[in-house]
């Protein structure tokens, strides 16, 4: 699989829709890209435990059914990790942390290709995206580091008093606001909070739509989309494999010891 799937739709100004994965199991990522209706799958590194085998077995079995990949990295090593992901075969990176235009800077240098032409910071490692595919040349590798796509967290207060610099920076793809990471920098339990940073949402949303970033948002279910379609979001990540097994296991589980308790 060559082309990156979630560039080709941004780059026709579409939708996209994803979901959230937590294991780097490959009968998961096959099983998902078997419904034939998920664009590209988000795995959550920032959440979960991994190997460097992981994740290139991940990115293969995405490509084996034309689904496109996404890993969400931490702060601190994100430069390291996201380039390691991409020689893996990730397509996209989701940066979480980020506070303000020159951290997105960096990371967008430390993605981009090392040419005149990009002055980035990324060579050309002989890793899963270049030996083995086999030996694709320097500016065919180039072209493809040039093509991910970056994703930033803006889930923090002061990034969020930063967004319009963040949003004006070259190479800033999607944006997505992170409401847990935004209560907790203001010293705020979300459930205590849900009008104010639903409005801080809308805001940056309007303020990635007028820069021509796309904003990203997670929806739990169908119907919450409409919301988001209603406020010019096209790119959708649909609920999460945790959290879609842990309601199963506590409301049907729930309900299931109640009833074979009673006899």
């Amino acid at each position: 699989m060559k082309e990156n799937r979630l560039r080709s739709l941004l780059n026709e100004n579409t939708t996209s829709m994803s979901t959230r994965m937590w294991t780097t199991s490959v009968f998961f990522v096959e099983a998902l890209a078997s419904t034939g209706n998920f664009d590209y799958t988000e795995f959550v590194a920032e959440y979960a435990p991994f190997t460097q085998f992981d994740l290139q077995n991940f990115c293969i079995a995405a490509e084996l059914h034309n689904m496109g990949s996404m890993i969400k990295i931490d702060f601190q090593n994100n430069a390291y990790m996201a380039q390691k992901a991409i020689a893996s075969g990730f397509q996209a990176i989701n940066f979480t942390d980020c506070q303000d235009a020159e951290q997105v800077t960096k990371a967008i240098k430390d993605t981009m290709p090392e040419t005149p032409e990009c002055g980035g910071r990324f060579g050309y490692p002989n890793n899963r995206f270049i030996g083995y595919q086999p030996n694709i040349s320097q500016m065919e590798h180039a072209k493809r580091q040039k093509e991910i796509v970056r994703c930033f967290m803006i889930e923090k207060d002061i990034a969020v008093k930063n967004i319009e610099e963040i949003c004006s920076v070259p190479g800033v793809d999607m944006i997505q606001f992170g409401p847990s990471d935004y209560c907790m920098s203001k010293g705020w339990d979300t459930k205590d909070h849900i009008d104010e940073f639903k409005a801080i949402e809308r805001y940056i949303i309007d303020v990635a739509l007028k820069h021509g970033v796309q904003p990203r948002c997670e929806i739990p279910n169908v119907e919450a989309s409409k919301y988001y379609i209603n406020l010019g979001v096209k790119q959708f990540s649909l609920s999460d494999q945790l959290a879609i097994l842990s309601k199963f296991w506590d409301e049907e589980g729930g309900k299931l010891k109640n009833v074979i308790s009673q006899l």
